[in-house]
């Protein structure tokens, strides 16, 4: 679902005016792409703060009504005060809907207290945390998630087997990515280890 954000034009740039409308408590933006003209626009500093709040917001499709129209575009870029962290300016991409989009999501690990490898003494190697993927932007997902309940030691998810919704597709270079493995020696292996230099030891006595 859209994200609906209302926005005024701003007429006039340059420093002085960003810096009067954050002293008004707005904030200052730019709308680009599509092989159309920037627009500078000016947020509601109160409503856009409160959507920071929204999980994964950069992979929404925001709907952003202005003076003179709707734009459709997705949430490239928040600039940050170095010193209070107030957003001090936002950038939005234009985009197609009927076209698709590359956007990073985050990966999260499920069933870890289940997962058969970690309960035989395994260790988990969470490597890669988010993933590329390409699609129309109401297709793509908030996020990934890797179910660790059958993963044995030894074991690991690659991008090939990363579950995507219909219509959504990994990005470049991510399908040999080993997203998460579990180390280790499975126990027999271990007890084996244990037992030959054990064994080694007692010859090495005699």
């Amino acid at each position: 679902m859209a994200i609906n954000l209302k926005a005024e034009i701003r007429n006039v740039a340059g420093k002085g005016a960003a810096r009067s409308i954050r002293n008004n408590k707005n904030i200052p933006a730019v709308i680009y792409g599509e092989k159309k003209s920037p627009v500078a626009i000016e947020l509601s500093g109160r409503d856009f703060e409160m959507l920071l709040k929204t999980p994964s917001l950069r992979t929404k499709l925001f709907q952003i009504e202005t003076p003179n129209g709707k734009e459709d575009a997705m949430l490239m870029d928040i600039q940050y005060h170095p010193v209070s962290d107030a957003v001090i300016h936002v950038d939005f991409k234009r985009i197609d809907v009927k076209k698709p989009v590359n956007v990073s999501v985050p990966v999260e690990v499920v069933n870890m207290e289940t997962s058969r490898g970690l309960k035989l003494g395994g260790v988990l190697n969470f490597a890669v945390r988010k993933v590329a993927l390409r699609g129309l932007v109401n297709d793509i997902p908030e996020k990934i998630t890797i179910d660790l309940a059958n993963l044995n030691i030894g074991e690991s998810v690659h991008g090939t087997d990363l579950v995507l919704p219909k219509g959504v597709e990994l990005g470049l270079h991510q399908a040999e990515l080993a997203f998460a493995t579990i180390g280790g020696k499975m126990p027999e292996e271990a007890d084996a280890k244990k037992a030959a230099a054990s064994a080694a030891t007692d010859a090495a006595k005699k």
